[in-house]
């Protein structure tokens, strides 16, 4: 909308406000009760033909914002929306007390109204609250997008959220299943005898994961801290002390790009089992999404950006390395030296630095040829232990750890290993990872001497796995953006 009328429609209802409080309305009261929601009257009323519903004697209490509002004269038909949905109400001005009345033709799309009154049926079947008393519960001094178009801008989707989320249901029912499923995922882990655990946001050293952090000062202790980029090397310590299930949902920062996939604050699921393998991890895994699915949808197959996923058990699984050569086309040979597998990402036009290992281009060689063609829910296991740097080496292959990976829809969507718990072997991948930052890399991992000194009292073999919700989510609601299953996601600022 132009600013010039944006700013006519403010002044004009900055004038209504003057009015209603000269005739003694009070704009911004402090609650409402309200007796039962828009949804609850339709459950309860709509399947009543008119003549029993007159039969009903009970005025209820309704509450929303007016959203639609047609006028004449002497009466009025409206929509109000609450967090349920929406109903019609029935305003006639001898039905009212006049002073609720002349309040009432002071009122705008957008206002907060409360609504006392008997529900009826219309002539054309539509159940409409009936009001015999109203009350202004908050005046609204800018206008909402235009009926017809509503809000259609991404931009000021994302920026003015809660502007989306009046104008669009499928908007607000995509975040009332995120919640949902969040919950349904917590439920899940409780019955398997976890426990949810939260630790900390702000860490003196930040690990976990390869990823570059955010940097903060604390004036008090006077030192740096970092936000967290996981949660793992907490969690891990838990699992030390006894707490042998045990998982977390919260958020993560990570100071890297922003695209479709990514967020610099997202949410992620993180679990520790002991006395679990990664193979153990798998089976849960699959038992996790069927039970999401079957108490979302009721089924285990869904259709994700016009393609059709299956998520029907056992999943496929599949090395990386023979994933790259049976489905990306590499050649024996990449795998053999350092040099050819660089050059080879090069005729790929795979952006590479000098610093990178042979075990980072193969894994980068992956993400480019095998990534976007696993739509079905498939295990990728057997990644090099240089680019694992928290993984149990495998007994028959040191040069790979104990891993998988797992992709559905062509994205990952979880990371889990057998947790390496020889606290001389943690000490040297960390000490590769320093000299790795050292070499700068800003996404290779701190030295974490408390975290080894944790591991010298021993931890129980252990798997671990994080999976990250927004992810899930954009599955499950068919979401083509990770902007659009955050409520708040980072912008560039607006010039």
């Amino acid at each position: 909308m132009a600013e010039g009328k944006t700013s006519s429609i403010i002044e004009e209802r900055k004038n209504k406000a003057g009015k209603l409080q000269e005739e003694g309305a009070n704009l911004y009261p402090a609650g409402y009760q309200v007796d039962i929601t828009s949804t609850e009257a339709i459950d309860r009323f709509d399947q009543m033909d008119e003549g029993t519903l007159e039969q009903e004697t009970d005025s209820f209490a309704m509450a929303g914002r007016i959203i639609a509002r047609r006028d004449f004269g002497k009466a009025s038909f409206i929509h109000i929306k609450d967090r349920t949905g929406r109903i019609q109400a029935y305003i006639r001005k001898d039905r009212v007390p006049p002073e609720n009345f002349s309040m009432f033709k002071l009122m705008d799309i957008g206002d907060f109204i409360g609504i006392m009154g008997r529900l009826f049926k219309t002539r054309t079947g539509e159940l409409t609250l009936l009001a015999e008393d109203l009350s202004l519960l908050s005046k609204s001094m800018r206008s909402l997008p235009e009926k017809w178009h509503g809000l259609t801008d991404v931009e000021t989707r994302y920026r003015q959220r809660y502007l989306d989320l009046i104008m669009n249901d499928p908007v607000r029912e995509v975040f009332v299943l995120r919640s949902r499923i969040i919950q349904a995922i917590r439920e899940f882990f409780v019955e398997k005898d976890f426990l949810e655990v939260e630790t900390p946001m702000m860490q003196p050293i930040p690990g976990g994961a390869t990823a570059r952090p955010f940097k903060t000062y604390h004036n008090t202790l006077g030192m740096d801290l970092y936000l967290r980029v996981a949660p793992e090397l907490y969690l891990k310590r838990l699992v030390v002390g006894g707490l042998e299930r045990v998982f977390e949902i919260n958020r993560n920062f990570r100071n890297e790009g922003i695209s479709i996939k990514h967020n610099p604050e997202f949410t992620m699921l993180e679990f520790y089992m002991a006395y679990a393998t990664y193979e153990d991890l798998m089976a849960l895994t699959e038992e996790l999404f069927n039970h999401l699915l079957h108490k979302m949808f009721d089924r285990n197959v869904i259709e994700y950006q016009g393609q059709t996923i299956d998520f029907s058990p056992p999943w496929a699984k599949i090395s990386l390395f023979d994933a790259l050569r049976d489905l990306g086309g590499v050649k024996d040979e990449i795998f053999q030296t350092k040099e050819k597998a660089g050059a080879f990402a090069s005729e790929c036009e795979i952006g590479l630095s000098t610093k990178e290992s042979h075990g980072q281009i193969l894994t980068k060689l992956f993400d480019h040829l095998v990534e976007p063609l696993l739509i079905n829910p498939t295990f990728i296991t057997g990644y090099p232990t240089e680019v694992s740097p928290l993984s149990r080496r495998n007994e028959q292959n040191p040069d790979i750890v104990d891993r998988f990976e797992l992709f559905i829809g062509g994205r990952e969507i979880a990371n889990a290993f057998n947790e390496l718990n020889d606290p001389a072997d943690q000490r040297e991948r960390f000490q590769n990872q320093v000299a790795l930052r050292d070499a700068g890399d800003k996404e290779a991992q701190f030295m974490d001497k408390d975290y080894v000194t944790a591991l010298e009292y021993g931890m129980p073999p252990t798997a671990g796995e994080g999976i990250g919700i927004d992810r899930v989510v954009m599955l499950l609601t068919d979401a083509p953006s990770i902007r659009d299953v955050i409520l708040f996601p980072q912008m560039r600022a607006k010039v």
